[in-house]
């Protein structure tokens, strides 16, 4: 169902999904029931990264206000994916979050009101500001390898985040669009260019403990994935340096 635009929502909530037949239905359902509750007006953005499954019927055949599809054809990345969705937002601020809700929809609250009373522009949902939040942890070896990962980024990048790659931040929409368009990554490695692009923007950025539980089913091929978001640490200095982002 289309969003009314003649009163814009003051919430979007986009969510990249590829192949997640399975359990977008369910995702989409808490999202509505979390929804009910706030005071606020909102919209649900399902980008449909080019699944090969159903995702975009399952999520089409819902109705509630203000959900919607965009449909992705071929499968361009997780990057594109949200970047598509939060182009096409309307809202004052904008959530993207993993659609299998690791990062549980009602800590929203606790990123919105950050944003509010903090006049933050981004506010990011870590697991490793205190890993006492977290519920259900991956395997050791993948958080191992989380850590690696983020320490490459605050040397290569420079940037002094302790969990860059969480799927659950918010945006103020209007300071945020310029970055999103700037953003040349496609896939699993486009968080660190987003908060660099921010950084470089003087966005005021902050980084808050959220619940998290590790979820079954994720699509990132530890092996290949981790060289490949390597590349694109290298590949975001590079650019830096080269003046594509001017």
């Amino acid at each position: 169902m289309a969003a009314n635009q003649s009163i814009p929502p003051q919430v979007s909530i986009v969510v990249p999904a590829y192949n997640e037949a399975v359990r977008i239905g369910e995702s989409i359902r808490k999202i509505e029931a979390f929804l009910k509750k706030m005071p606020w007006k909102a919209e649900v953005i399902v980008v449909d990264d080019g699944s090969k499954d159903d995702t975009a019927d399952v999520v089409s055949g819902m109705t509630f206000p203000g959900l919607r599809v965009i449909r992705n054809n071929p499968n361009r990345g997780k990057g594109f994916a949200v970047r598509t969705g939060v182009l096409d937002s309307l809202g004052e601020y904008v959530l993207f979050t993993d659609a299998d809700l690791s990062a549980p929809i009602d800590e929203l609250e606790k990123l919105l009101k950050a944003a509010q009373e903090q006049r933050a522009d981004v506010v990011i949902g870590s697991r490793a500001v205190d890993r006492s939040y977290i519920e259900i942890h991956q395997s050791r070896g993948r958080e191992l390898g989380g850590i690696v990962f983020n320490l490459m980024v605050k040397t290569i990048l420079g940037l002094r985040i302790h969990d860059t790659q969480c799927g659950f931040k918010l945006f103020k929409r209007s300071k945020a669009i310029p970055v999103f368009q700037k953003m040349t990554i496609t896939g699993f490695g486009f968080d660190p260019e987003l908060l660099f692009l921010a950084k470089r923007s003087r966005l005021k950025i902050l980084e808050l403990p959220v619940r998290w539980s590790h979820a079954e089913g994720s699509k990132i091929r530890f092996a290949t994935d981790s060289v490949r978001m390597f590349s694109d640490l290298l590949r975001i200095r590079w650019n830096q340096i080269s003046g594509r982002y001017s």
